[in-house]
């Protein structure tokens, strides 16, 4: 691990191929480290990483590498389950991907001699989004561009299926009431629906489109964030389907938004990747300018994960 004054980032880890996708796990491991996974060309690496902030006797940070996962094809996106866990012996490491076929692997690993992974198949277009059900990890929901969202059990059957009136660009899950599912289009519709009832219950409007991104707030399940054209918009869904508050943020178009995980105030929003360089922010509620910004190349990553170390 080594310190990187170019790009702004507080430290950087050798590749040895392109980098597409990162995710930490947001769920609890067992473990005082950060698991972490990152995705390329054909490959997935899941490692782990331990702050100063953790171990007093660590100076910045400390990363490992557990395994790196053969994937064959490109991956575009990476969701960890709630049943991966460190201190259980054997450990489990489960995690899905979402790939440039269409595809969804659910890979299962006990760092040893289990090391295997099944294909979901569905989706007749690119996978924008996937999640897990953070309660039990038995289900996982996707989002794509052929105007679907569909609810995957862990042998590959489906169990649900919403015809969107758009792609679909971000999916969340409830983080206590888990028959509750958010889902993101891109025609600046954000739609609930119950699960058990497998109907709409409530719907927002951003009323400017694109959409490209949506995110539930778990520290205030109240609160609604998204990017839609150059602004952020956020929602208090018990008030009004319309937003309370929005900003222009990226004038090269925004392209993510995540709250923090610790905060229900604070969050993040990145421009459009460009050839270069793509604009980070990190915003609050409470303050009328932007509290920190940089240039980084190629932003594909995790925000909430930076968020909590803000």
């Amino acid at each position: 691990m080594k310190q990187d004054a170019t790009r702004n980032a507080a430290y950087t880890v050798d590749c040895e191929d392109y980098v597409h996708v990162v995710e930490f796990n947001p769920f609890d491991s067992g473990d005082s480290g950060n698991l972490i996974a990152y995705g390329g060309g054909n490959y997935v690496v899941v490692g782990v990483c331990t702050f100063q902030e953790e171990e007093t006797d660590i100076e910045g940070i400390q990363y490992k590498t557990l395994r790196t996962f053969q994937h064959g094809v490109r991956v575009d996106g990476i969701a960890w389950s709630p049943e991966t866990r460190l201190d259980s012996l054997p450990p489990v490491i489960k995690f899905c991907t979402s790939a440039a076929d269409m595809k969804i692997r659910l890979f299962t690993s006990d760092l040893q001699d289990k090391n295997e992974y099944k294909v979901l198949e569905g989706h007749s277009d690119f996978i924008n989004g996937l999640v897990f059900d953070p309660k039990e990890g038995q289900e996982i929901a996707s989002v794509s561009d052929d105007h679907t969202c569909r609810i995957w059990n862990l042998e590959g059957m489906q169990t649900a299926h919403f015809v969107l009136h758009s792609p679909g660009m971000s999916v969340c899950w409830h983080p206590e009431e888990t028959f509750k599912l958010m889902v993101a289009e891109k025609n600046g519709t954000i739609r609930f629906y119950d699960l058990l009832t497998q109907q709409a219950i409530l719907s927002l409007e951003s009323e400017q489109m694109p959409l490209m991104s949506a995110h539930w707030c778990l520290k205030n399940t109240f609160k609604v964030g998204a990017v839609a054209g150059n602004d952020w918009l956020i929602w208090d869904i018990t008030r009004s389907s319309y937003p309370q508050d929005k900003r222009p943020v990226h004038m090269d178009q925004a392209c993510l938004f995540r709250w923090s995980t610790i905060n229900e105030n604070l969050f993040a929003t990145t421009g459009y990747p460009g050839k270069i360089a793509s604009q980070f922010q990190i915003h609050h509620l409470g303050h009328p300018q932007v509290i920190w910004s940089c240039f980084v190349a190629y932003v594909f990553l995790n925000l909430c994960f930076l968020l909590f170390y803000s």
